[in-house]
């Protein structure tokens, strides 16, 4: 069995050198939006240092022959890059950037070399087609189109949600920026390639790499170099004192790293440079070393900041106050973990006891539950009110960041400037990082009444964050609660919506007001058109009745626009209480009408809101000037002698010859000869040009 190992670059992995397959007997992909997000956040952050590599783990594969490859770890690391990679190309409007992006996920071919047009990674044989059609050759509108009818398997429904979700969080970036990242995702982003020609071989690497032989973690490191200076006497004690300190944290060396890279920030006021071993050594354990006092260090740093974050962990089994409990569990709704160098702070600079030897503020329980339980004050708690309102002001500044959709490396500048704050003693009003500016006010505003297509996550959130302002506490969640539409994605022929006009419709769909919190899955009302059906399953279970804004419901036994103008008001008026933004300096309540049109129409409100991956409907398009009233659409099956003929009328629809009018591709091409995807199918007469051409012309007009 011969094995190679050599580390490269990411441009020089996705090459002809590698036609990576995933082979059948590989889970599938399973990915989900906060794993892409992650990454692109993580990346996006390393790139401001262009000059330090990103290491991205390995890559296991079997020799196929030639320049084929089986991969048997790292699928879906694969895929992912490769939707970021498409993602970025469709952003791009500079056509020699979209050619170098479209070479890394597509080879190009070359006709004279004999070299095929082909993907450098095809998925497992039921998702292949799907992920080369949809993702690796460009159709990203028409995935945007579809809906979660139009998957046939859980990988091509996670594909089409991690496209969404790195389309948006690129969107945003400026052209500047996406292309430092693009750079710096060939250049600095680097993998270890490790070759055999035996799968068995591969599967016992695999097993060795990710169950034996697990690498070091930053601990580890750390703890080497601290106990290096001890005096032999105590460097038994101290390394036994070291391990009971971390190992409840678990050994992920991801989560090792991300708890040192806090700690640093804590410790250091800046976050670290990409370097963190390096880092921490020279700014942090250099000087107690250096004192001779590295027991200091562990017992009066690393012990109280290790323990405030397995509380931050699990907050609902420790004895601190209802208050702060909940304010913790709100903050873990988050993706981003931003927020919790502040959260450290505050608990370790808030317990005078925190991390001594028999000092638990974990709740003892079954067994122990008659033992003496530490309590709040045992632990030398001190000013519980400014606990409560760092708490506060904490988890408010975090949710504005992520409506805003802030930037990791501006979220880590947030809690570097409100350590620094916090470490002079200002009251929480005055810190800087936990401060909400005028113009962040109106960006979150503007995006709370705005479109939510495409972040059901973030549907989610909000709404919990209503429902719980609305019952003046925290909810018990059940163990699945989704994020619902209250009103069908296509009205149709529906009895319920035949008052609605299809611009009305497609106004309030995706904005929160229609949204609901139901227990269960996302796809349970699919196949309901009639409102009072789709009431009935909503309101069927205790778990939804809970929640007072789904409760609600029970109130309306009609689907109205003054009902979804009633529940998008109150939705963005709780939400504001909530985190404290209703109100301006002069105390206007910005939730109005009135306000929100100012807020609108001001520069910085709107320049902060993209369109993103949110569907497009015709009327935008008609609206736009992209689509002419009156012109024709063809959809032509040469093989089975089928040609279908679409008219775009003045209010945004297509009407097919039988004089049938539908208010999406999709529906149309349904409609006439049962296809799922209109974007794919119809063409202009005038030109030929593809609906989605059109539809990417208009978003990226739009963003």
């Amino acid at each position: 069995m011969a094995i190679s190992a050599t580390e490269k670059p990411l441009g020089k992995v996705f090459t002809s050198d590698y036609r990576f397959t995933i082979p059948s007997f590989q889970r599938a992909y399973i990915w989900q939006p906060a794993n892409v997000l992650q990454l692109i956040g993580d990346l996006e952050e390393a790139s401001k240092s262009a000059d330090v590599p990103y290491f991205l783990g390995s890559l296991i594969l079997v020799h196929d022959g030639g320049t084929r490859y089986e991969v048997i770890d790292g699928q879906q690391r694969l895929v992912s890059l490769s939707i970021i990679i498409a993602a970025l190309r469709d952003l791009e409007e500079d056509a020699e950037w979209m050619r170098l992006l479209d070479a890394l996920i597509v080879e190009p071919g070359d006709k004279l070399r004999g070299i095929r047009n082909e993907p450098r990674l095809t998925l497992r044989e039921r998702d292949a087609a799907f992920f080369r059609e949809y993702v690796q050759e460009g159709n990203l509108e028409a995935l945007f189109d579809m809906t979660d009818e139009d998957w046939s398997s859980t990988a091509q429904r996670n594909v089409a949600r991690n496209t969404r979700a790195a389309y948006d969080a690129l969107s945003v970036m400026g052209d500047d920026e996406r292309h430092a990242f693009a750079s710096y995702l060939v250049n600095g982003v680097t993998l270890v390639i490790v070759t055999t020609d035996d799968l068995d071989g591969a599967h016992r690497i695999f097993d060795v790499m990710n169950m034996r032989g697990l690498p070091l973690t930053p601990s580890d490191v750390f703890k080497a170099r601290a106990t290096s200076g001890l005096k032999p006497a105590l460097v038994d004690a101290y390394a036994a004192r070291w391990d009971d300190i971390m190992d409840p944290l678990g050994d992920d060396p991801r989560q090792s790293e991300e708890f040192f890279s806090y700690l640093y920030l804590i410790l250091a006021h800046k976050p670290d440079t990409g370097k963190l071993i390096d880092d921490f050594l020279n700014e942090v354990l250099q000087p107690y070393l250096a004192a001779g006092t590295i027991t200091s260090f562990i017992d009066r740093v690393l012990a109280p900041y290790a323990m405030a974050w397995r509380m931050l962990e699990h907050p609902g089994d420790t004895v601190l106050s209802e208050g702060v409990r909940d304010r913790i569990e709100a903050l873990n709704d988050y993706r981003n973990h931003e927020w919790k160098p502040v959260a450290m702070w505050a608990l370790v600079n808030s317990f005078r006891k925190l991390g001594e030897p028999g000092m638990s503020p974990f709740v003892r329980r079954g067994s122990h539950a008659s033992r003496t339980t530490v309590t709040e004050a045992s632990l030398g708690l001190h000013d519980a009110q400014r606990l409560e309102e760092l708490f506060a002001a904490l988890e408010r500044v975090t949710g504005v960041d992520t409506l805003n959709r802030t930037g990791s490396l501006e979220r880590r500048g947030h809690a570097t400037a409100a350590i620094r704050d916090l470490d002079k003693g200002y009251p929480v009003r005055l810190v800087r990082g936990l401060s909400i500016s005028a113009d962040d006010r109106a960006g979150a505003l503007v995006r709370l009444h705005g479109e939510l297509q495409g972040d059901e996550e973030l549907a989610r959130l909000l709404l919990i964050r209503a429902n719980e302002q609305a019952a003046n506490g925290r909810l018990a969640r059940p163990r699945k609660l989704s994020a619902l539409p209250i009103m069908p994605l296509e009205i149709g022929e529906s009895a319920s919506f035949a008052h609605w006009s299809q611009e009305t419709h497609d106004y309030w769909m995706y904005r929160l007001g229609n949204m609901t919190l139901v227990q269960g899955g996302a796809d349970q009302l699919d196949k309901m058109a009639e409102y009072d059906r789709r009431r009935e399953r909503i309101l069927m279970r205790a778990d939804s009745r809970r929640f007072p804004l789904t409760r609600e419901l029970a109130d309306f036994a009609e689907c109205t626009p003054a009902m979804m103008r009633h529940r998008q008001e109150e939705t963005v008026r709780l939400i504001a209480e909530y985190w404290d933004i209703r109100y301006d300096e002069n105390h206007s309540d910005l939730t109005s009408s009135d306000s929100i049109e100012r807020l609108v129409e001001s520069t910085d409100a709107a320049s902060s809101v993209s369109r993103g991956s949110r569907r497009v409907t015709i009327a935008q398009v008609v609206k736009a000037g992209l689509l002419i009233p009156g012109e024709t659409l063809v959809w032509e099956r040469p093989r089975k002698g089928e040609r279908y003929v679409a008219t775009v009328t003045e209010n945004g629809r297509f009407r097919l010859e039988d004089g049938s009018e539908y208010a999406s591709p999709p529906a149309a091409a349904r409609a006439a000869g049962g296809s799922k995807v209109g974007l794919d199918v119809w063409k202009r007469t005038s030109n030929g040009q593809k609906l989605s051409d059109v539809w990417k012309a208009y978003r990226l007009k739009a963003n």
